[in-house]
């Protein structure tokens, strides 16, 4: 059972006690401050949050007292608890929680330093709740930060189709395989379904569970048959490597397949099996296939296995000048995968004029755990408070670090033609806003289909 009391900080647990007498109202926002890694974040993942954890009737009288009893254990004493103000939830507000939730449209990418999302209770008798709720709705940074990493791949593969070969095939350019290095498997299914967005290949099954439970889509990305290195190595060794091949061939006579060609040696696999003893089933079988390399410095393997697939089978020059392998042969690069070495491959294919519609990337660890809250460095801060009827701002400006330093007062996001800023929220003026209500007392107000995400991330 998870418990909404449980999912916060222990800290947070005796703020109640710290705010300012007659608080009324706490308001918070949600931001990826200056110096982060990419300058843009594509926002992505509150909804999944909302809808798992936060609608609905999520206080009961069984959770305030495991609540209670554990916070009794955990700080050795039961007086820290705050079971008046959880008990006034379920009375008042029949355990719904009295918050609003305001935030950008998810698949919106959004300058850095600027809000993203903002918290403000709704009813002045609970002002703690809403810095209550911060360590739970900070986890939008990891499905945000997923989303972003494989949008700024996206750019770069992109530019690379558009130099040397074709844009359209962009969807499948970057394979999921981060599933077995993911921490969870609810990590594995909002990561995976972060990269989604921006792609349509996937290995993760997890994100199209997260995405058709949280999201209302239908199976929005596919995969193909591939071999992993026991279906080939369980055949015996080097010897027997071809018959492995060679089934592959034939349990799969259509479509496309991917195999993993560097049990033993890539060279002899890419030049002597698929290029000669097999090749004339290649070339006869009714589909494609995807040579996958998986060791070896990543420029140099990709450079081979092109070229030595391309002796074997022949390759033609594109109208943009660029050479592209026998329809009937393509690769995928799945390992040493990441932003900086994918980039630096189609650099590297330019120059040796290999088109980019020769190979498609897997990436892995790299695309749902090289990362963390910093990455983007986010920040959830409190900005402005009500006591006694009277709004103030409020703010940090740490001299030790000014970046850290924190927005004031009440927040809007507006748009003004295609730029963003940030202003008070007195400062609008008839502008464009761009944050919306997405959930208030306990009811998700905006449930976004996934198709309609995907659409407004489109590069």
């Amino acid at each position: 059972m998870s418990n909404i009391i449980l999912n916060t900080d222990s800290y947070k647990l005796s703020h109640n006690r710290q705010l300012p007498p007659k608080t009324e109202k706490v308001y918070s926002y949600f931001e990826s401050r200056v110096g982060a890694k990419f300058p843009t974040t594509t926002f992505f993942g509150l909804q999944y949050l909302i809808k798992k954890h936060l609608t609905g009737k999520v206080v009961t009288h069984e959770k305030i007292a495991q609540a209670k009893a554990i916070a009794a254990a955990h700080f050795g004493s039961g007086s820290l608890f705050n079971a008046e103000g959880w008990h006034y939830i379920l009375g008042k507000h029949k355990g719904y929680l009295p918050i609003s939730i305001r935030a950008v449209p998810e698949g919106m990418s959004i300058p850095e330093s600027n809000v993203l999302m903002t918290v403000e209770n709704t009813d002045p008798a609970v002002p703690w709740l809403t810095n209550y709720l911060e360590t739970l709705l900070s986890h939008v940074w990891y499905s945000s930060t997923v989303c972003t990493l494989s949008r700024e791949v996206k750019k770069i593969i992109l530019a690379g189709l558009e130099k040397t070969g074709d844009p359209a095939g962009i969807g499948f350019k970057l394979h999921d395989f981060g599933y077995r290095g993911s921490t969870s498997v609810e990590s594995a299914g909002i990561g995976g379904l972060a990269h989604l967005v921006n792609f349509l290949g996937t290995d993760t099954l997890a994100a199209l569970e997260t995405g058709m439970e949280y999201y209302d889509s239908e199976v929005m990305a596919f995969s193909i048959p591939a071999s992993e290195h026991s279906t080939i190595t369980s055949w015996g060794g080097p010897e027997k490597e071809v018959d492995a091949f060679r089934n592959m061939l034939e349990q799969y006579p259509s479509g496309l397949v991917a195999c993993v060609s560097d049990s033993f040696d890539i060279e002899r696999a890419c030049t002597d099996l698929w290029g000669n003893e097999l090749r004339e089933k290649v070339l006869a079988r009714d589909g494609v296939l995807v040579v996958r390399p998986d060791s070896g410095e990543i420029v140099s393997t990709v450079l081979n296995v092109l070229s030595r697939l391309g002796n074997a089978f022949g390759t033609t020059v594109n109208s943009k000048g660029y050479k592209v392998l026998n329809p009937k042969v393509r690769m995928i690069q799945g390992d040493g995968c990441s932003i900086h070495t994918i980039q630096e491959v189609i650099r590297r294919m330019a120059i040796d004029k290999w088109s980019v519609d020769n190979i498609a990337f897997g990436m892995g660890g790299g695309l749902l755990q090289k990362m963390d809250r910093d990455t983007q460095r986010f920040a959830f801060k409190c900005s402005s408070v009500t006591i006694d009827g009277k709004e103030q701002d409020v703010y940090k400006s740490p001299k030790t670090d000014m970046t850290k330093a924190s927005k004031r007062g009440r927040l809007e996001l507006i748009r003004v033609g295609s730029e963003y800023k940030t202003v008070r929220a007195e400062e609008v003026e008839g502008r464009e806003v761009v944050m919306r209500e997405v959930f208030r007392d306990g009811i998700l107000l905006n449930d976004e289909k996934f198709q309609t995400i995907r659409d407004r991330a489109a590069l």
